[in-house]
């Protein structure tokens, strides 16, 4: 059986735990490239963290800079930091109330289909929704997960993902709207999408939500869909 080691970082800082990623990532691919170069009989190890980050957006390698809305000024105003990093995708929001979520995989030890690893995410928080009775898919093109999936004027993203896979090992992941103030998509245009609206499970179901509850049910999702235990 495939072992995860799981870590809650809380409420930590953008910063801190892309650093925190970036340590964990640069060691699994040291561990890698001395199993390879030795011929041992041993497998990296696997991380997979959760988190919640003040407010922050984030501009992935192929982002446009004008989908941030806002000046230094006004960052500063509603209290938002700003980073250009280095996974996949355009920019996006984290905060408080989202549940961020960074799986350190290598995908040796799982499947080497980058495509498949998206789905697989993707799978554990349409599973994760359902069991709040919250009907979501996905959309042809599109990355996340979205809520009337089937009803294109009416689609809105309640998961986004962008992830950097390096050596086959992974890192970044997705960021899920449980209890987020929804305000502070208004200041950017969501992953570069101009026409899709962005919700949460707050606003589905029109009440706050626990999010100790859904970290729980990701978590097993997420061993069952990828096959593997927690240690």
């Amino acid at each position: 059986m495939r072992k995860v080691i799981f870590r809650d970082l809380g409420f930590i800082d953008y910063k801190q735990a892309w650093d925190i990623q970036e340590e964990l990532h640069a060691g699994v691919v040291s561990q890698k490239l001395n199993i390879r170069e030795n011929n041992l009989q041993k497998n990296t190890e696997n991380y997979l963290l959760f988190c919640e980050h003040p407010h922050v957006y984030t501009l992935g390698k192929s982002g446009d800079d004008k989908h941030l809305l806002l000046n230094a000024e006004r960052l500063k105003e509603i209290g938002a930091a700003y980073y250009k990093i280095n996974r996949g995708g355009d920019i996006t929001y984290h905060g408080p109330g989202q549940l961020v979520v960074y799986p350190i995989f290598d995908l040796d030890n799982f499947f080497t289909d980058i495509h498949k690893y998206l789905r697989y995410l993707e799978e554990a928080v349409i599973i994760t929704l359902a069991e709040y009775g919250i009907k979501s898919g996905r959309i042809k093109g599109l990355t996340g997960v979205w809520i009337d999936e089937d009803k294109l004027a009416h689609s809105r993203k309640i998961c986004a993902m962008g992830v950097k896979c390096s050596r086959w090992v992974t890192m970044h992941g997705i960021g899920f709207n449980i209890n987020t103030d929804l305000k502070y998509f208004d200041y950017i245009v969501p992953c570069g999408i101009t026409d899709k609206a962005v919700t949460s499970m707050h606003r589905e179901l029109n009440k706050p939500v626990d999010m100790e509850e859904v970290k729980q049910k990701l978590k097993i999702n997420l061993a069952n869909i990828f096959d593997f235990e927690y240690v």
